[in-house]
C-alpha cells in the first residue's frame, strides 16, 4: 500500500519519531543513573538541571569536545565506519514502530509513523542482523587482543539469540498474518482477547514466544546479566576499548537506543503497541491517548531493563550460549509449530483438537526445559581422578616453594 501524502507529512512524521526516540535515550541515561543509584543507597545525578535531568545534555558536550585519540595500529577505514553503523542502523529500525495514533493536521489525518512497510516486521529482524557488523568491525578493525575477543563473543552471542527471537517473531506472525506493523497492532488493539474483558494483546496466547523474545532482546542489547562483549573484568572495555570521545559516545549512544527500540518492539508485537482506551475524550483530545499509552507500556520496559542491571550478575559465557541453543531456540521452534498448528485448527478444527495441541505443546516445552543437558556431574575415577589428584599435588608444591619453581 502506497502512502499517499505531500511531502511534508513524511517529513514531519520522520522528525517527529526520531526526535522522540533520541529524547527517550537522553532521558533513559538519566533515569538508569538515579534508579540504580537509588537501589545503591546513592543519589546518582543531582547537580545539573532539576534533579540532574540536565546531566546526559552536559556529558553529550563533554564527549564531543574530548580528544578523539586513534591507535596507530588500526584499520582507520573501519575504525572509523563501525560506530557510525551502529547509530546509523539504530535510526533506521525506529522508522516502522508506529509511537502513536492518527492526527490530523492542516486537512491532512496521517499516522504518527515515519514509513508503514508492507514487510515492516522484517526490516526489525533485518536491522537487527546488521548492527552485529558494526561491533565485530569494531573489534577487528582495532587490530588488538581484547577489542577482537569482544567482537568475536558479540558475533556469536548476537547470531544465537537472533535466532530464538526470529523464531518467536515468527509465531506473531503466523497468529496475526500479516508483516504489517500497523495491521499487529489495529488486530490488538480492535478485536476481543481470549477472556471477557481482557485486551487482545498477543502476549497472552503467545506467552511462550513473548518470554523467548524478552530473554533474546536483552542478550541482543548486550545489556546485563548479558553484556559479555564488553565485560570489563575480562576484555577491558570490549569491542570499544581502543575509542575515545565522540566515537566511543556513538557506541554509547547506539547501546542505549537499542533498550529504547526493543522495549518499543517488544511493546508493538505483543502488547498492542499505541492502542489503548481513550475513556471517552473529545475527537480534539483522544489522539494524545495513544502516544501516553505507547511511552507508558515502552516506560515499563525500560525500567524493567534498567532493574536487570542492578540486580543480576554477569552470566559465564558457556552458560550464556547454554541458555541460547538449548533452552530458548527448541522452546521457540516447538511454539512456532504450535501456533501454526492452533491457527490451522482455529480455522477448520474444533475445540477438542485445540486443547488438545495446547497439552501436548505444554508437555513438549515443559521436557525441553527439565530434560538434562547430557553432561555429567560426576567426579571422574580411575585413571583420571589420579592424574588430576597428582597435578593438585604438584601445584600445592610449587606454591609452597616459590624460589625453586623461579630457579627452575
Amino acid at each position: 500500500m502506497t502512502e499517499d501524502f505531500p511531502l511534508w507529512v513524511h517529513l514531519f512524521r520522520t522528525t517527529v519519531v526520531f526526535v522522540v526516540f533520541l529524547l527517550t535515550t537522553a532521558l533513559l541515561i538519566w533515569a538508569e543513573r538515579r534508579i540504580v543509584a537509588l537501589m545503591q543507597s546513592r543519589l546518582g545525578p543531582n547537580r545539573v538541571g532539576p534533579l540532574g535531568v540536565l546531566q546526559t545534555l552536559v556529558d553529550g558536550l563533554k564527549m564531543f569536545f574530548k580528544e578523539d585519540v586513534t591507535p596507530g595500529m588500526v584499520d582507520r577505514a573501519v575504525y572509523g565506519a563501525a560506530p557510525m553503523v551502529a547509530v546509523i542502523v539504530s535510526f533506521l529500525t525506529v522508522a516502522v514502530i508506529p509511537i502513536g495514533g492518527t492526527v490530523t493536521m492542516f486537512g491532512e489525518t496521517f499516522p504518527l509513523q515515519a514509513a508503514d512497510l508492507n514487510v515492516g516486521v522484517l526490516w526489525f529482524l533485518a536491522m537487527g542482523s546488521l548492527h552485529v557488523y558494526s561491533v565485530f568491525l569494531a573489534g577487528w578493525a582495532s587490530q588488538s587482543p581484547y577489542p577482537l575477543m569482544g567482537g568475536v563473543r558479540s558475533t556469536a552471542q548476537m547470531v544465537s539469540y537472533e535466532i530464538a527471537q526470529g523464531l518467536a517473531v515468527a509465531s506473531v506472525l503466523i497468529y496475526a498474518g500479516t508483516f504489517r506493523v500497523s495491521e499487529i497492532v489495529r488486530i490488538q488493539g480492535a478485536e476481543a482477547g481470549l477472556f471477557t474483558g481482557a485486551p487482545n494483546w498477543f502476549a497472552i496466547p503467545l506467552f511462550p514466544a513473548f518470554v523467548v523474545f524478552v530473554i533474546g532482546m536483552i542478550a541482543e542489547t548486550q545489556r546485563p546479566p548479558f553484556d559479555l562483549p564488553e565485560a570489563e573484568g575480562e576484555l577491558v572495555g570490549g569491542f570499544h576499548t581502543e575509542y575515545s570521545g565522540m566515537r566511543f559516545g556513538m557506541f554509547m549512544l547506539a547501546e542505549f537506543m537499542g533498550v529504547v527500540i526493543m522495549s518499543a518492539i517488544a511493546v508493538t508485537l505483543f502488547f498492542g503497541g499505541p492502542s489503548g482506551p481513550t475513556f471517552g475524550l473529545p475527537s480534539a483530545f483522544a489522539w494524545i491517548m495513544p502516544i501516553l499509552w505507547f511511552f507508558l507500556k515502552t516506560g515499563i520496559f525500560i525500567v524493567f531493563f534498567v532493574l536487570l542491571r542492578a540486580a543480576l550478575p554477569r552470566m559465564r559465557y558457556d552458560k550464556l550460549m547454554d541458555l541460547g541453543w538449548k533452552i530458548l531456540i527448541p522452546v521457540g521452534l516447538v511454539w512456532t509449530l504450535v501456533t501454526a498448528a492452533l491457527v490451522l485448527v482455529n480455522e477448520q478444527g474444533t475445540d477438542n483438537a485445540r486443547v488438545a495441541i495446547i497439552a501436548v505443546a505444554a508437555v513438549v516445552v515443559v521436557a525441553l526445559l527439565v530434560v538434562p543437558t547430557g553432561k555429567s556431574t560426576e567426579r571422574p575415577t580411575g585413571p583420571v581422578e589420579s592424574t588430576a589428584r597428582r597435578d593438585d599435588v604438584d601445584d600445592d608444591a610449587r606454591l609452597s616453594n616459590p624460589i625453586e619453581e623461579v630457579n627452575a
